[in-house]
């Protein structure tokens, strides 16, 4: 991998994102507005927002980062850039790793822009500090680029992306713990649910707004969490077709 040509992608995709303001938007606004309605909806009761805020904090940026970043990536294939930009030296890792950095600073910017949307003006209750919820947001977001780039491997049409959130996504929503807590699952369930990245995001950001600090509450996901992302990049890198059929 070489360090000019990765920030020489990450550069040129950002260039393309600054001329599409739907997926601008998309990126930065959505949640907050997803949020937003989900806070409006239990203002009345008591607690409520409280309890699953943090969750949908780890949820929202997630599935809109898989959703872009795959679609994004597939076309840069389908239009037959990817197969033009691997006759020149740019390798499979540069590709993956300069769309990382890309869509990471734009995940980044998404979750601080939730985070403080979600805290300031929903008045998310968190007892402990909030640049700890910002960084799980931040990872979390980053683990659905990853995702997102490993699924466009494989997907041909923009269709068949999005086709991919019932195989690598809703099974995470069920089962991380928004709708149960993990701990009450059937075992064979709670076994399952340890090994998706999403139910570590979910205990994360549980645990920042529960104000605990520990290793097995919070840094430990969070471990886990960047794991995965690493593993699902690396995967993408050696899985990365030229184009599509």
């Amino acid at each position: 991998m070489n360090p000019s040509r990765t920030f020489a992608t990450a550069g040129r995709v950002l260039h393309q994102l600054r001329h599409d303001p739907r997926s601008i938007a998309l990126m930065l606004i959505a949640p907050s507005v997803l949020v937003g309605l989900f806070a409006w909806l239990f203002t009345d009761q008591q607690g409520v927002f409280d309890r699953f805020g943090g969750p949908i904090l780890a949820l929202f940026p997630f599935v809109i980062m898989f959703l872009i970043t795959s679609i994004t990536t597939l076309r840069e294939r389908r239009s037959g850039t990817l197969e033009r930009l691997m006759t020149t030296p740019l390798g499979k890792a540069d590709f993956i790793v300069g769309y990382a950095l890309a869509f990471g600073l734009m995940a980044t910017l998404q979750a601080v822009i939730t985070v403080v949307f979600a805290v300031t003006v929903c008045g998310l209750q968190i007892d402990g500090p909030m640049w700890q919820l910002g960084l799980v947001a931040v990872i979390d977001a980053i683990l659905g680029t990853a995702l997102g780039l490993l699924a466009s491997a494989f997907a041909r049409t923009e269709f068949q992306a999005v086709q991919f959130m019932p195989v690598l996504v809703f099974p995470q929503i069920i089962l991380g713990g928004l709708f149960m807590p993990r701990d009450q699952m059937p075992d064979v369930l709670h076994s399952i649910s340890d090994w998706l990245p999403l139910s570590h995001a979910i205990d994360a950001v549980s645990a920042v707004t529960a104000g605990k600090e520990g290793w097995d509450d919070l840094w430990m996901p969070v471990t886990v969490i960047a794991a995965f992302a690493l593993g699902a990049l690396v995967l993408a890198s050696l899985t990365l077709r030229r184009r599509t059929p």
